[in-house]
């Protein structure tokens, strides 16, 4: 593990590269070292720097980690494989506890926004002993958005079913302008422009998404959730496996799975353990519109 002294732009935190088995893990670090470990998982778009406003305010109780999952920012990507395995959720997750592991840390709190939450959801049902209390952020499981997709559902997150077209599509149309397309989907889905994100986080989205290889990455991430990653949530539902520890829910008033789908009730379908949870007044990208009130929602959860 080889460690820097910044924590892009995180006082007091480090960044740590982890040797993998198929490449680095870049994962940034800090708060309390004695603290309850608390990691934090960001989505599409994006990487760990989605969290620095809310990882500000909760340095003071917690260990927190932050990774760039498989493929994302700084975290390398493994070779394809024909059913997109590689990018598959529990793989990802697989990537998220060995860090933790090489952290030094068994059991941790976790949270998880957008692609990050869909990574989460499938390491609380792999491995249940290392997950303290889970918290998904704008997010139904994924198998029931799919099964429930219709048209107007299709037009709202079109890029679902854009991604998943077989390589090179997707990839060469981004990539004729990519700044532009990851700034429609920052200020999208509700968010209302860019205003809500830092100039950092901004300029560092921009510097890990624009590059060939990780819009390949991405497009690989959502070809799993459409293949691969639904064969693993079947197979899990017909074997009764659910969710063991409390779940925390929290999703956009004006994003698209407040407007298509009733999330508290989808989540409490696949967790055994307690589901609660609510709207809060933000489109979908919530940790970077509502900083303090994410915080408070899981300062308030992760005890």
């Amino acid at each position: 593990m080889n460690d820097t002294n910044t924590g892009a732009g995180l006082p007091g935190f480090a960044q740590h590269t982890i040797a993998l088995p198929h490449g680095p893990a870049r994962v940034v670090v800090g708060g309390q070292a004695d603290g309850p470990a608390l990691v934090l998982l960001h989505g599409f778009p994006q990487t760990h720097a989605m969290w620095h406003r809310v990882a500000s305010r909760l340095a003071d109780r917690y260990r927190l980690v932050l990774p760039d999952l498989r493929g994302y920012g700084a975290s390398a990507a493994p070779p394809d494989q024909p059913d997109h395995a590689q990018a598959s959720k529990r793989a990802m997750a697989q990537d998220v506890v060995d860090v933790a592991t090489a952290l030094g840390i068994d059991r941790f709190f976790l949270c998880g926004h957008d692609r990050g939450g869909r990574v989460a959801h499938r390491l609380a049902l792999d491995h249940p002993q290392r997950v303290a209390r889970l918290c998904v952020i704008d997010i139904a499981p994924t198998l029931d958005m799919y099964e429930r997709t219709d048209m107007a559902f299709a037009r709202a997150y079109y890029h679902w079913f854009h991604l998943i077209q077989p390589a090179p599509l997707p990839e060469t149309m981004i990539g004729g302008n990519a700044r532009a397309y990851l700034h429609a989907k920052l200020g999208g889905w509700g968010s209302g422009g860019l205003g809500h994100i830092e100039p950092e986080a901004l300029q560092a989205y921009e510097a890990a998404f624009c590059r060939p290889e990780a819009i390949h990455a991405a497009c690989e991430d959502y070809r799993a959730s459409a293949g691969i990653d639904l064969a693993h949530d079947r197979a899990g539902r017909e074997q009764g496996q659910r969710i063991a520890c409390d779940t925390l829910v929290l999703w956009g008033e004006r994003g698209v799975v407040h407007r298509f789908f009733d999330p508290l009730a989808l989540w409490q379908a696949q967790c055994a353990g307690t589901v609660s949870g609510y709207a809060m007044p933000a489109g979908h990208f919530i940790p970077e519109e509502r900083p303090e009130a994410t915080a408070e929602a899981l300062a308030g959860f992760m005890v």
